[in-house]
């Protein structure tokens, strides 16, 4: 307390640089991203194969790591990448000292417009990525018919309460954490913004598990979108309505194309087509969204 009895100003964290803009905010040891970038990953796969066992014992299931989706290994997958990437918050701020704000958006202050507004975009956007891969390559996402049962049902309701925060969970993972951390080892900011987009994208493919080429480009090039969102937008509005809205069509649309059954989830080798090529178009049309709606905003990524 000051002799006035109001509480002194606090002294900006060391570990946050204030000319810098989101992406590239963050200082910290050379060492300390290489912990951030491995021990959530790790922690995830771990819990997700622990979770995946228990749920084999509750559906009396010989094979936990089977590749289908049913309702109770969907929830296991949800949980898993919640809790890790709030551990991925949780270890930055422990490791560095900066302020788990920071993490959400810098230097503004987190913005719920901004989340709605981008939201809805994306909502449509993706909706019509689907509605062309329908129309385009309809045997590409593994649907086989559409049908409803108590599966379904499960299926959607899980998806419906959980698969927000699962989303959440990976750009807190990917975008808050891995996005800054991999950029601090490098001092220029653009090259230290390019840096922090492709290791963070690259490992956002890793942790997915496919090496079909097709797919792990997908995947990278959803996370250096993602990535780029966060940047453009000074926070993680944008990439986190864009995963959300994204995971929870495709969810619901494969639940209800699966027959009544469980989801079939093939990331093998010949599993990705040229029909991904719609889905890159989406997420392209997304960054300008994002960009475009910085510039008509008031100075861009900070009001």
């Amino acid at each position: 307390m000051s002799a006035t009895g109001t509480t002194a100003p606090q002294e900006p964290s060391p570990a946050l640089d204030r000319s810098r803009p989101f992406g590239a905010h963050l200082r910290m040891s050379w060492w300390t991203p290489l912990v951030l970038l491995t021990v959530p990953a790790l922690v995830m796969v771990v819990l997700q194969v622990l979770l995946y066992g228990l749920v084999a014992v509750v559906e009396g299931s010989d094979d936990p790591l089977a590749t289908s989706l049913t309702p109770l290994k969907l929830l296991a997958v949800n949980v898993s990448i919640a809790v890790s990437g709030l551990l991925a918050v949780v270890l930055l701020t422990w490791t560095t000292g900066a302020p788990w704000r920071s993490l959400i958006s810098w230097p503004r202050a987190f913005d719920v417009r901004r989340l709605v507004h981008h939201l809805l975009g994306a909502a449509l956007m993706v909706a019509a990525g689907i509605g062309v891969v329908a129309l385009v390559a309809p045997g590409s996402p593994g649907w086989t018919a559409f049908g409803i049962s108590g599966t379904t049902v499960a299926l959607l309701v899980v998806t419906v309460l959980t698969t927000p925060a699962q989303a959440a969970g990976e750009e807190l993972m990917f975008r808050s954490v891995a996005l800054p951390a991999a950029a601090s080892w490098v001092r220029a900011v653009r090259p230290a913004l390019v840096v922090g987009l492709v290791v963070s994208g690259l490992a956002f493919a890793a942790v997915h598990g496919s090496v079909d080429p097709w797919l792990a480009g997908y995947y990278t090039l959803i996370g250096v979108s993602t990535g780029l969102m966060a940047v453009l937008s000074g926070g993680i509005e944008a990439p986190v309505a864009f995963h959300v809205a994204n995971n929870v069509l495709a969810t619901v649309v494969n639940s209800v194309m699966a027959d009544g059954g469980a989801v079939p989830l093939d990331r093998s080798v010949g599993a990705g087509d040229a029909s991904l090529l719609v889905l890159v178009a989406v997420n392209v049309a997304m960054v300008v969204l994002v960009w475009a709606h910085e510039r008509r905003r008031p100075g861009p990524a900070r009001s």
